[in-house]
């Protein structure tokens, strides 16, 4: 990437308030404060909301996967044959799982808040804007102004959900992914636009809530980056418990009414619900940081540039998290400040994200993955050999009534080192955790027949591991 110069007078020449101003406390932000307050740094964060943690824990990441547990643990209930002839509960609501939620939320800002506190991070709440590169005027959100001034500024002001033109989220029955949230009528009907992985998760919530559900996808086949069985797992899964998926459509408007919502497809077709959750794509929060003032540009997903140690071509701001773009994910959001900080305090940092960073989708039931897919193995002419677990046949399993699912081994045909793990199932994102330990390893540690030699716990879902690669050796040709 090409470097501007800064034009900003040197530092030794130069006072500033703060060795370093993060902007947003999410992930990212918290990784870079944290890191550069354990590295004696004077720094400063600035939220725009009243609590810390940033989307992630009040609107994306926690909400969402706390309102799947709870509906998660609700099916269980229904499934569990211990209470077949007792009274059945009455149907929960969208707004009873939230209470959950939002217990789960204020646990987690509670505690992330204590984190500045105890590292002597000073806190402003306002929004922020640039007003050169050294320099961050604060809007409180008492209406008050101040000018706050750093030899480094980090960019960590995350994304929101895309809203097209022509489609009026002011209507009452016209979600997104952050004021769903605020849902408080009881749909019957739900339609989610964009079967992305938010609107897969949010599609698995509200049919276990006994909603029938229309998915609108865009493209051809669900999260088509994931391995082609795993992938078609979740859409059988879904097409089983009645879960309407509708592939390649594009909206052409959406007509809103005084009870619901009707989305005009571009083929022709019209879909009816009680109300919409828009859930395709997303936009970084930069339009409002008046980078012009710093010569500094988004693209047009409101995405900044950055090089190696996440410094954008302003060389004292640096960018972490959602508004960098890939992989948008919160674990590598941390790692991203971590590395920023270290950049920072020492000039450079050999540290990287991890090659194989692992996903988990929490839909009902899990997705995870970690490594190479069989279409991304096939296509490279790697010869590789495939070793399953199907959970049915695991005794823990049976003892949760959690039979569905399935743990996919990737292991190089010739040297048994293991490509890639791929998991269906009630617990797929821990789960996957295991054997990304394995393949993380050098040389003959990273080996499929670790998995063979070990002992597990009985009953296990781990034990998936050495049913699985049993079954993989079995295939190798001798």
């Amino acid at each position: 990437m090409t470097k501007k110069t800064s034009t900003k007078v040197p530092t030794q020449q130069a006072s500033y308030q703060y060795d370093a101003i993060i902007i947003g406390t999410g992930p990212g932000g918290e990784g870079a404060a944290m890191n550069l307050s354990k590295s004696n740094r004077k720094v400063a964060v600035i939220e725009r909301q009243k609590d810390v943690g940033g989307g992630c824990v009040h609107w994306g990441t926690i909400p969402s996967k706390a309102l799947r547990h709870s509906v998660s643990r609700l099916i269980e209930y229904k499934a569990n044959p211990l209470f077949r002839f007792s009274e059945r509960p009455q149907r929960l609501t969208f707004q009873d799982i939230l209470h959950h939620a939002s217990d789960v939320i204020s646990k987690q800002s509670s505690l992330r808040s204590s984190f500045y506190d105890r590292n002597r991070i000073h806190l402003y709440q306002g929004d922020a804007t640039f007003v050169d590169a050294h320099t961050i005027q604060v809007q409180h959100l008492d209406g008050s102004q101040e000018l706050l001034t750093a030899q480094t500024i980090v960019i960590a002001t995350g994304s929101r959900p895309y809203r097209p033109p022509g489609v009026d989220f002011n209507h009452p029955r016209v979600y997104d992914s952050d004021t769903i949230l605020d849902l408080t009528h009881n749909p019957q009907r739900v339609l989610v636009y964009g079967a992305g992985v938010i609107g897969c998760e949010y599609a698995s919530i509200f049919k276990g809530l006994g909603a029938k559900v229309d998915l609108i996808n865009t493209r051809d086949r669900l999260l088509s980056f994931m391995d082609d069985e795993i992938s078609d797992a979740l859409s059988y899964h879904f097409w089983n418990s009645g879960i309407v998926i509708r592939h390649n459509e594009e909206f052409a408007k959406v007509e809103t009414q005084d009870k619901g919502v009707v989305l005009h497809l571009q083929s022709g077709k019209k879909v009816k619900a009680d109300c919409i959750l828009w859930a395709n794509g997303r936009t970084g929060n930069t339009d409002a940081l008046n980078l012009d003032a710093i010569g500094l540009k988004a693209d047009s997903r409101g995405q900044l540039k950055v090089n190696e140690h996440y410094q954008t071509e302003i060389d004292n701001v640096y960018a972490v998290g959602d508004v960098i773009g890939y992989p948008s994910l919160a674990s590598a959001a941390f790692d991203q400040g971590r590395i920023a900080a270290h950049a920072i305090v020492h000039g450079k940092c050999d540290d990287r994200l991890i090659t194989d960073i692992p996903t988990g989708i929490y839909t009902i039931p899990e997705m995870s993955s970690v490594g190479k897919t069989e279409q991304q193995l096939t296509a490279a002419k790697i010869p590789y050999e495939v070793g399953r677990a199907q959970f049915k046949h695991l005794a823990r399993s049976q003892i949760t009534g959690t039979e569905v699912g399935s743990l996919k081994l990737l292991f190089h045909a010739e040297s048994k080192e293991i490509l890639g793990i791929h998991c269906f199932g009630e617990r797929a994102s821990e789960i996957i955790h295991i054997g990304q330990a394995i393949m993380e390893q050098k040389g003959q540690g990273n080996n499929v027949e670790y998995f063979v030699n070990t002992t597990f716990n009985y009953p296990t879902m781990a034990e998936a591991y050495r049913v699985a690669a049993l079954n993989g050796l079995n295939r190798l040709c001798d």
